[in-house]
């Protein structure tokens, strides 16, 4: 499936227009993933999997390239973000979610599913699923969790300091206030680039079956807040 373009968000005051139907194409593709065979029973069914899961990480990649071009034209429209809910934004960190919640979605996920097939697990059946994580792939997960914590508080801190010089702008010529949030636009592109990263390398880790399923759970979580929040700010508007 094509996603939009950059060319269909035009100026940054249509990325409102651009994410309604970038969400809604997410929306199906995860539809599509729900129909995977779980676990794949076969190598075409491994295949189909295989591609579908590029096609979800093409279809993020999308996203963050509209969005860093709407970025250059707008940026405080990213910190604003009115295509989102009241409840998405109160939970954003620098103009989106935080990567680090992956990690606390990759041990929740992976402790229910455990849960769930303890019998079989104590009985050395194996599930492969998030609830049938190696040793090694736990090991992973937690190194790739510092690592992320420790590139999201460098991030946090460049954020600082460019709050910190919020003085600056009084006074300051049209030229130098531009050059003042130029630099939010590279701010915001890190960010980014570490949420790509994040689900990147966390479904390189995994199974095509495991990847299936936190592709999904993280769409839900997507979904749910987004859905709750659309509610709220409904029942506030009436």
């Amino acid at each position: 499936m094509a996603g939009p373009s950059s060319s269909d968000c035009g100026g940054g005051g249509n990325f409102s227009g651009f994410y309604e139907t970038w969400f809604e194409q997410l929306q199906q593709l995860v539809r599509q993933l729900r129909m995977c065979p779980n676990p794949p029973t076969s190598h075409d069914h491994r295949v189909a999997i295989s591609r579908l899961v590029q096609s979800i990480m093409s279809h993020y990649a999308d996203y963050y390239q509209v969005k860093s071009a709407a970025a250059e034209r707008d940026v405080l429209l990213m910190f604003m973000a009115p295509w989102a809910s009241s409840l998405e934004r109160s939970l954003h960190w620098i103009a989106g979610w935080r990567p680090t919640t992956l990690f606390h979605l990759v041990y929740t996920e992976s402790s229910i599913l455990f849960e769930s097939h303890i019998v079989d697990i104590l009985k050395g059946r194996k599930t492969g699923d998030l609830g049938d994580l190696s040793p090694t792939q736990f090991r992973r997960v937690s190194e790739l969790q510092c690592d992320t914590v420790r590139e999201e508080n460098a991030i946090t801190d460049e954020l600082s300091e460019w709050q910190d010089g919020a003085s600056d702008l009084v006074g300051c010529s049209t030229e130098d206030v531009e050059r003042k949030v130029s630099k939010l636009v590279g701010i915001l592109r890190k960010a980014d680039d570490l949420r790509l990263k994040t689900v990147r390398q966390l479904v390189e880790l995994l199974t095509p079956q495991q990847a299936v399923e936190f592709l999904i759970a993280a769409a839900e979580l997507q979904f749910g807040v987004r859905g709750w929040g659309q509610e709220q700010d409904g029942l506030r508007r009436c």
